[in-house]
């Protein structure tokens, strides 16, 4: 998806692309709802779906922006700062029990974060504050995906922000719409299906397998990244980048470890406690 925005952008405006990516993921999701129909969308929570659709598309404006003005590879590696910020957000909104081990791989991955960023030894370039921004608001849409998780199915939830995010995506147009020529329509199809097919993936991953499973795969998209930015912008990523995404990557999967391992500590106590209560 990365690749394709850069290849959308270098004809159309950065919003145009976050315009056409939900027009896209709303034609590749328009099977599943004629299938359900609305019936299969009521819900108690649509202020919530809303919410969570505000957070998506303004990490959309700002990513997609931040993937015009910075190399692939660093972008990638600050996008990776989402679930640091969420652990973050987890503790003070949803009351989470984040004791001192995961603050600390908190901290840790920041300290990945200035690495890549080397405040003071280099600008801080607007690209990468706005990557940095996006990363907030994906982290609360993070949060939101736990809370609506509990009642709502991930394809309910996928399509949901496409059929939300769509016409409030269109509201930029009035600014910077020019008519996409030739291989643009390509690159913007691609994208909406990049961000499609990766979101359901996702989610399906997710409910198959234990998060400190999936997470060391999600990070392999830095290695994807970086040899499409070289072969197709001639971009070489610098040391001090791979170093940081590293630091950042052992922050991620420690944090992953220590929620499955919570989890699992959670549903052994219940058990314990559901057994007690039957011999008692």
């Amino acid at each position: 998806m990365s690749v394709t925005i850069r290849l959308a952008a270098r004809d159309v405006d950065p919003l145009e692309v976050v315009f056409f990516r939900n027009v896209f993921n709303l034609l590749f999701m328009t099977p599943w709802f004629m299938k359900i129909g609305f019936a299969g969308l009521r819900t108690d929570r649509f202020g919530l779906h809303c919410f969570r659709t505000a957070s998506s598309l303004t990490s959309m404006f700002l990513w997609f922006t931040a993937l015009t003005l910075l190399p692939l590879a660093e972008a990638t590696s600050l996008s990776f700062t989402a679930p640091l910020f969420a652990t973050v957000g987890a503790a003070i909104f949803l009351a989470e029990d984040v004791r001192l081990r995961r603050w600390l791989a908190v901290v840790l991955g920041f300290v990945g974060t200035l690495i890549i960023l080397r405040p003071g030894l280099e600008v801080v370039t607007p690209g990468a504050l706005l990557m940095l921004a996006g990363s907030v608001f994906v982290a609360t849409s993070i949060l939101l995906v736990k809370v609506l998780s509990r009642t709502e199915s991930p394809n309910t939830m996928v399509l949901m922000v496409a059929l939300i995010a769509t016409p409030i995506s269109a509201i930029p147009l009035f600014w910077v719409w020019e008519m996409p020529q030739g291989i643009t329509w390509v690159w913007l199809a691609c994208v909406g299906a990049a961000a499609t097919g990766g979101h359901l993936c996702f989610n399906r991953a997710m409910v198959s397998a234990d998060a400190s499973a999936v997470l060391p795969y999600e990070y392999t998209r830095l290695i994807f990244v970086a040899l499409m930015g070289f072969f197709l912008f001639s971009e070489v990523p610098d040391a001090w980048t791979w170093v940081g995404s590293l630091v950042i990557f052992g922050a991620g999967i420690y944090i992953a470890n220590r929620e499955i391992a919570a989890r699992k500590a959670g549903r052994k106590t219940r058990s314990t406690a559901a057994k007690i209560r039957r011999d008692g």
